[in-house]
Formats: structure tokens, C-alpha cells, sequence
């Protein structure tokens, strides 16, 4: 009766995509969360998506997760970050009312096919023989599986913190999980401390809004998932006001009291999201700064101050809020808090996700030490598709399944993904991660606008895309090639017939020979000019048009970049002397030889695949690998 395929804990946005992706390839899959009514709850700010987390949105969409869609479902505004910059940087943001998000990922989960849900907390683990077997819970009742993944969240030993007071929750108002701790640590694994906090919320009725600047999401509202059609959501603004010289004495007066200065809070915070107090005591000579009140729920009751996270006792919270413009009379529903939980280093990983201590045992989320929505779903995806992707081997029934693959390792070139896990895995963290789109060394490959296209045949051989939509997808991806070979083979003269038809385009004219992809490339090129400038064009989907606008746009860099993917890729292959001394290589830290001598890896690739190894000290083992054949060679010469 309680034997599963998988197990998942938490129904966070990582057990949501890890327990249905799970199940949706036919794992028998449970999942155990403290509430029912709390799956897909937005602890946090009430948004999905920006820029690097869009597109990490957007490759879960295209792996056949559930992020992209709900989120589409529920949202209340919907805008592009860096629309006015290239592709590659540009960040679907949508505000989302939590409310909706919460109720249709419950649903969503409580009616997939081959997945159950109960509600219960898992106090430890069971393992024999360094394998994972089971869970036992809170009231006393065991659970089996073949696979058991963990997303906790905040919940591992969580402590909140409101001012001078401390309470033990994973989330205000619900129970932390310190047992599982215990078991975790029990089993051989260490582990860290981080925090995280929370903006407080005000009643929206009590704002004055009147003198406060307005932002609007996008006339065009963009969209996450493709499985999305006919996209018209209604769309809510949010408001911008800003702190003052006021807001900031009421802090620095009360400095003593914030548990981030008394010693208090013992983790470390996510450098790029600092708290309120924080950034007064760092950016003492800034005058102010920007908050936005962003809508919680489409009835506008609740409005989440983003900017303000804050742990700072309850009357200094009200003084501050009160002294902000447009707050001067709100009434605070929520106060702000911060929170410390544990984790794990994620270098006790391998790339897929599976503890290298305990076999069949996977961790996804801020158990990991990233922090944000859209870093613990994506994990959770790829957790979920490794965890069924390894009972191929021993279960009959998946024997012959998901076509060739054995794992699913992103790598740098495929996806955000590739680049969060492998960060992880072979840098570790000692604070909360999180993505951008500067981590990635070939961004311009992993825009947001193709995702599907460079995901989208992984997602097929798991099962995971319906056949017609598959078939779309390789019309595309055929239409889009015949577009660029056809562009890049057709030279254009200043011929009578040329400037004829650059006339007739409304485009400049061009002085020189040059190829067609120059001009398709323009910015002033749309798809209608597309189409009139060749027939082969107007039976293509707007999809595959708006691919070779952007790669006619910028072939040459697109091409830089995937030469230096292949050079990778040759460089990986090398083959490392038994002989190699690792010892005195310039370049290489101490804990990197450490490593290397320990493993003795016999190419570049298996290298990589040790924690700690990064791409720079692969490019410098290579340099000397070189050398010493280099040397070798004179010797021999000699």
C-alpha cells in the first residue's frame, strides 16, 4: 500500500514540478507535504519569472513542467525586463495573484495521473546499505520507495526572526521540519546555515495612491508557456514610492535591534536581494530608495512592498512603513520577517541531483542553497526526470523507455539549467544563489525566444510532448534552417531590381554586395518584409519567423559562440597523462590539485565532473596538458 516508485518531500515549486514530471513518465509517485492547501504557495513576493529566472521559466515549459502555465493562468500583470536590449538579456516578469497560482497547482497536483498527495511530516529517513528505502512520518507511518527526492525549502530547522523575537517555522505560521535535520545529519551530511526574508504587506485599501508613479505591464502581454493560446489576461498596475532621510534614521536609530547586526541571525543572506536595514548600513549616502507595491491577488485587498525585506521588530516596521509616501495611513496585514534554515552544500551532488553519500536519494531547492521560485522548480524538473530516468535499470517496465537517454544532464550550452546545476555541483554555494543571465558563458545561445527549440527534443523522448505538437516543433526547426541557408546564399547587389525592392520595403538602400541576412537583420526588417522579400517565408509559423529575424540579427556572434561550444567540446576529449603532475601548475588553487590528484581523472570531461573543477581551471589544465606534450615531443626530439 505505501510502496512507491518515488517519493517527493515539500509541495513547494520544486516537489510541485519533481512529483508531477514524476509521475507524468509513469513512476508510481507520492507526495508528503505539511498542507494540502499550501502547495505552490508563494512564501515570498507574489511574481515568477525576470531576467535569467524567465528563462529558467521558460526551459521548465519546454521540458514539460508546470511553472510556465500556471503562471499564465494566474497573473495579474505581464512585462518584458530589458526590452529595450537584446535577446539574450531581455526577462518575462509576470506579477501573479497567489491566491489563483496557490489553488491551481493544488488541483493541477491532486489530479495527475499516477501521483497521490497526504499530509504529513516526514521525521527521518531510511536507508540500508548507504541506499535510500523509505521515510517514516510524524504520526508514526512508514513510507517505501525507490527513490526519494527532498525539496524542504525554508522548513529544514527554519527559525523566524521579527525583531528580538524567534519562532520555529519553515514559514510564518507553519511548523519547521527539525527531525528531518537531525536524519540528514545522522546520514553523514553536513550542514550549512543561510537565511532569506520577507517584505512586509499592507492592506490596500489604506494606500493613498494618488501621488505615486504608476507602472503598467505590457501592451502586448508576453506569455511563458507554448502551450498558451489566445493570451488576454486582465492586467493590474503596481505602484513605485521611494524611502527618505526619515524612513533611514527610524533604522540606523534602531540599528541595536535588528537581529542582522546583534548576532542574532547566524546564516548567511542572498547578496543581490539585501534587506532594508542592510542597505542603509552599506549605501549610507544614498538618499533613498525604490520600493514598488505590487498587487497580491486581483481583489487588490493585500500589496507587497518589494524592496522593503526587513527583520526588524514590529514597531519600527510600522514607523518606517508609515513614514514612506502613499503609506502614511496603511495598515500592515503582514509583517516582514527573516528567515535561517539549513542546507546542504551542493557539492555532496552529482549533476543529476542524486546524493553522492546515499544512492536513489535526491535533493532539489533551497536544500541546495539556491533561493527563488524558479531555481528550486527547475531543479525539482531535473531531479524528478533522473530519479525515473534511473529506474530504467532495474525496473522491467521502463526498460526500452525515453529513447536513448539514461540521465538528463544539461550542459552549459543547452540551458540556464545546465549552467544553475553545474554552478552548483562543482563551485558549491555558501550563500543563497540565485540565476542571471551573467553566470552563462553563452547566453546569446540561451535566449529565452528558443527554449523550446533546444529543449523541446529532450521533452519528446521523455514523453513529455504531445506528437503533433513535436512535429510543429520539427517544421519549425526545418523551415528555420531552409530560412537562414536561403538568406545567407542569396547575394544582393545595388542593382536597379535591388534598390527597386528595398524601396518598395521601406528599407535603406545598400551601397556594396552584400549577403541577405544583412538586411533581414536590420531592426526596421519585421515579418512582413520577411515575407515580401521571398514567398518560401509566408508558409512559416510567426515562430519560426521570429527565430530568423533574431539569428539573421546576429549570425556573426551566434556563430562566434557556437565555434567556441565545439572547441569545448574537442577540449573535453582530451586525454590526461597517466604521468601528468598536477602539483606547481600556475592557475590551479590548492583544493583544485587536491582534487585532481585524489580522482587522477583520465580525460578533461571526467575533470569537469568533479566538484570544484571549474571551466577556468580546465582551460588552464588544458594550456599545461599541451605544454607537457609540447615538451615531450622536444625530448623525444633530443
Amino acid at each position: 500500500m505505501n510502496n512507491f516508485d518515488i517519493l517527493v518531500i515539500g509541495g513547494g515549486h520544486a516537489g510541485i514540478e519533481a512529483s508531477r514530471i514524476s509521475a507524468m513518465m509513469g513512476a508510481r509517485t507520492h507526495l508528503l507535504t505539511m498542507l494540502v492547501e499550501n502547495i505552490g504557495l508563494a512564501s515570498c513576493n507574489p511574481a515568477i519569472g525576470g531576467l535569467g529566472k524567465g528563462h529558467l521559466v521558460k526551459e521548465i515549459d519546454a521540458l514539460g513542467g508546470a511553472m510556465g502555465f500556471l503562471t499564465d493562468q494566474s497573473g495579474l500583470q505581464y512585462r518584458i525586463l530589458n526590452a529595450s536590449k537584446g535577446p539574450a538579456v531581455r526577462g518575462t516578469r509576470a506579477q501573479i495573484d497567489m491566491d489563483l497560482y496557490r489553488i491551481h497547482a493544488r488541483n493541477l497536483i491532486l489530479n495527475t495521473q499516477n501521483l497521490s498527495v497526504s499530509q504529513e511530516v516526514v521525521d527521518s529517513l531510511i536507508c540500508k546499505e548507504q541506499k535510500i528505502v523509505g521515510v517514516k512520518t510524524n504520526i508514526g507511518k512508514t513510507y517505501y520507495a525507490k527513490k526519494i527526492i527532498i525539496t524542504t525549502g525554508t522548513f529544514l530547522r527554519g527559525l523566524v526572526h521579527i525583531g528580538e523575537s524567534k519562532s520555529h517555522n519553515g514559514r510564518f505560521g507553519e511548523d519547521s521540519a527539525n527531525n528531518l535535520s537531525i536524519s540528514l545529519k545522522e546520514l553523514g551530511f553536513e550542514l550549512g546555515r543561510l537565511k532569506t526574508g520577507t517584505c512586509p504587506r499592507v492592506d490596500g485599501r489604506s494606500i493613498d495612491f494618488s501621488h505615486l508613479e504608476v507602472h503598467y505591464g505590457d501592451e502586448i502581454p508576453p506569455y511563458f508557456s507554448y502551450h498558451t493560446k489566445e493570451f488576454n489576461p486582465k492586467q493590474l498596475p503596481c505602484y513605485v514610492t521611494y524611502t527618505n532621510e526619515i524612513t533611514h534614521q527610524y533604522i540606523r536609530d534602531n540599528f541595536s535591534r535588528a537581529p542582522l547586526f546583534t548576532g542574532q541571525i547566524e546564516g548567511v543572506g542572498p547578496r543581490y536581494c539585501p534587506s532594508i536595514e542592510d542597505k542603509v548600513n552599506r549605501f549610507a549616502d544614498k538618499e533613498r530608495h525604490q520600493l514598488f507595491l505590487e498587487p497580491q491577488t486581483f481583489d487588490k485587498i493585500e500589496y507587497y512592498i518589494n524592496g522593503l525585506s526587513t527583520s526588524l521588530p514590529f514597531d519600527i516596521q510600522e514607523k518606517m512603513i508609515h513614514s514612506i509616501a502613499g503609506l502614511e495611513n496603511a495598515r500592515i496585514t503582514r509583517y516582514g520577517y527573516a528567515i535561517e534554515y539549513d542546507y546542504v552544500n551542493p557539492t555532496a551532488l552529482w549533476h543529476t541531483l542524486e546524493t553522492k553519500l546515499i544512492k536513489g536519494l535526491y535533493f532539489a531547492g533551497q536544500i541546495n542553497g539556491t533561493t527563488g521560485y524558479e531555481e528550486a522548480a527547475a531543479q525539482g524538473i531535473m531531479a524528478g526526470i533522473n530519479a525515473v530516468l534511473s529506474l530504467k535499470k532495474d525496473e522491467e517496465r521502463f526498460k526500452g523507455c525515453f529513447g536513448d537517454l539514461e540521465e538528463l544532464v544539461l550542459r552549459r550550452d543547452e540551458g540556464y539549467i545546465g549552467v544553475m546545476i553545474d554552478d552548483l555541483v562543482t563551485k558549491g554555494t555558501n550563500e543563497p544563489y540565485r540565476v542571471f543571465t551573467s553566470r552563462a558563458e553563452y547566453r546569446l545561445l540561451l535566449r529565452e525566444d528558443n527554449a523550446i527549440f533546444r529543449l523541446g527534443e529532450y521533452a519528446y523522448k521523455l514523453g513529455l510532448m504531445q506528437e503533433e505538437e513535436y512535429q510543429r516543433l520539427k517544421q519549425d526547426q526545418e523551415d528555420i534552417f531552409q530560412g537562414m541557408e536561403f538568406l545567407k546564399n542569396t547575394i544582393l547587389t545595388p542593382s536597379k531590381e535591388t534598390l527597386k525592392l528595398l524601396e518598395n520595403l521601406g528599407e535603406a538602400p545598400i551601397g556594396d554586395k552584400c549577403s541577405a541576412i544583412l538586411v533581414a537583420g536590420r531592426d526596421s526588417f519585421d515579418d512582413k518584409k520577411l515575407e515580401r522579400f521571398a514567398p518560401m517565408f509566408g508558409n512559416m509559423s510567426k515562430r519560426a519567423k521570429e527565430q530568423i529575424k533574431i539569428l539573421a540579427k546576429y549570425d556573426a556572434y551566434i556563430q562566434k559562440q557556437m565555434l567556441s561550444v565545439a572547441q569545448m567540446d574537442e577540449m573535453l576529449k582530451v586525454r590526461i597523462p597517466k604521468d601528468f603532475v598536477f602539483d606547481g601548475i600556475a592557475g590551479l588553487s590548492l583544493e583544485v590539485v587536491e582534487k585532481l590528484n585524489k580522482f587522477r581523472p583520465s580525460t578533461l570531461f571526467h575533470a569537469s565532473n568533479i566538484s570544484g573543477i571549474t571551466p577556468a581551471s580546465l582551460d588552464v589544465l588544458h594550456l599545461y596538458i599541451h605544454l607537457h606534450h609540447k615538451k615531450r615531443a622536444e625530448n623525444v626530439g633530443c
